[in-house]
């Protein structure tokens, strides 16, 4: 299976709760780094890691789908 394809795959309940959660939290990020006051830089920095774990988190649970779940007829692999 390809990446176009696994991402038009049906993608597990476990995972889309997981997708959500992680662009919450990128949004989270973004925010803090873009903040319009100056914040300390310790806060900025964590601000940076929400934002991509969140963006990795919801990359990984995109492209998850259920093991032995066929949504293509086999042999349509290319």
């Amino acid at each position: 299976m390809n990446i176009v394809k696994r991402a038009k795959a049906p993608t597990p309940n476990f995972f889309k709760a997981l997708r959500t959660i992680g662009l919450v939290l990128a949004a989270v990020g973004s925010i803090v780094i873009t903040a319009p006051v100056a914040l300390p830089v310790v806060v900025v920095s964590i601000g940076g890691y929400f934002a991509v774990a969140g963006g990795v988190l919801s990359a990984v649970s995109q492209l998850t789908t259920s093991y032995g779940e066929t949504p293509y007829p086999k042999g349509d692999d290319n």
